[in-house]
């Protein structure tokens, strides 16, 4: 079994060479890559002096960095982590044997952060808790801590996931791909704690915190597109209605239409309300199709658990020994 350790980092030279050190001492024989995202300090010299393999990605956003690693390297089982030293590393070993025992594709490290404020502050806390509800309104199904940068994948997630984020925002994308997907996920209690001094975090709560909201809707709209624009359909259909019937009624009475600019704009809104629900029933199908497309990709790849139990089978018929 192959197990990388990936490390998106920015202007992280304090805290980097404890992550490094840390995660080779858990998992022995891992391979440990930082890949930087333009930092001005020396993390890239310290990454490497620490023994990391270490790239480089231009285009800023842990998302863009994420995407990058994704694709360039080649495991059978990922270990995702924050280059700040708030993550446990000793929780790593379990989490990745949670993903082999039960066969998941995903093991997200729940954050506990043990009442330090400093570590993970109130305002964040808040926000988490209301994107954890919101998702769970509109996807059907919620984490823990969907924000949570600290997760243990496997080969086949890694491939078959899409990663069109760019910046923070790629933590719920992976919660919501694991959902879309029905692919088997649990989460697991980890410590979290406050970063080194002269670390500080990236994160801005207003502007990220929009550009996570709108990603979800747009996300959202891409996934279930019947529900999103039979929604708007029937807001339009609605106001139709307002509209409409007391026209309606006048009309039925007198036969007169003397409200006609207000008749005119109610069968507009009516036909806009129409034509929403035909193009959601429309991006449905090829939502759908899009879906079947990624399972089958998704499908492309064995898991890590079946790599173990081949191999460890393989090794009994040969007479050998295999530890767990």
């Amino acid at each position: 079994m192959k197990t990388a350790v990936l490390i998106p980092c920015l202007n992280e030279e304090e805290a980097i060479t404890s992550v490094v050190r840390d995660f080779a001492k858990q998992l022995p024989g891992c391979e440990i890559y930082v890949y930087d995202n333009g930092s001005t300090d020396n993390t890239i010299a310290v990454a490497k002096a620490a023994g990391a393999m270490v790239a480089s990605e231009n285009r800023r956003g842990k998302g863009n960095v994420v995407s990058r690693m994704f694709a360039d390297i080649d495991a059978d089982v990922y270990v995702l982590v924050d280059g700040d030293d708030t993550y446990d590393a000793t929780a790593a070993p379990a989490m990745v044997d949670r993903l082999l025992s039960n066969n998941l594709d995903m093991v997200v490290g729940i954050r506990d952060h043990k009442d330090e404020d400093e570590a993970y502050r109130s305002g964040h806390q808040a926000g988490n808790a209301v994107f954890n509800k919101f998702l769970g309104m509109i996807f059907e199904k919620t984490f823990t801590d969907i924000f949570s940068g600290y997760r243990v994948f496997s080969r086949r997630f890694v491939k078959s996931f899409p990663c069109l984020s760019r910046g923070f925002e790629i933590e719920m994308e992976m919660s919501i791909h694991s959902i879309t997907a029905r692919l088997p996920v649990e989460e697991m209690v980890t410590t979290y704690g406050k970063r080194p001094e002269g670390s500080h975090s990236k994160l801005n709560t207003y502007r990220d915190g929009l550009r996570i909201f709108l990603t979800m809707l747009r996300l959202f709209r891409h996934i279930f597109p019947l529900k999103f624009y039979a929604g708007i359909g029937g807001a339009f259909a609605l106001l139709s209605l307002i509209l409409g019937l007391p026209i309606v009624g006048e009309w039925m009475m007198t036969g007169l239409v003397p409200k006609l600019p207000t008749a005119v704009l109610a069968a507009s809104v009516g036909i806009i309300a129409c034509l929403s629900v035909a193009i959601g029933i429309i991006l449905d199908c090829v939502s759908r199709g899009h879906m079947e497309m990624r399972r089958l990709e998704y499908l492309n790849f064995t898991s890590p658990a079946v790599i173990c139990r081949d191999y460890c089978a393989k090794e009994n018929m040969d007479g050998g020994s295999v530890d767990k």
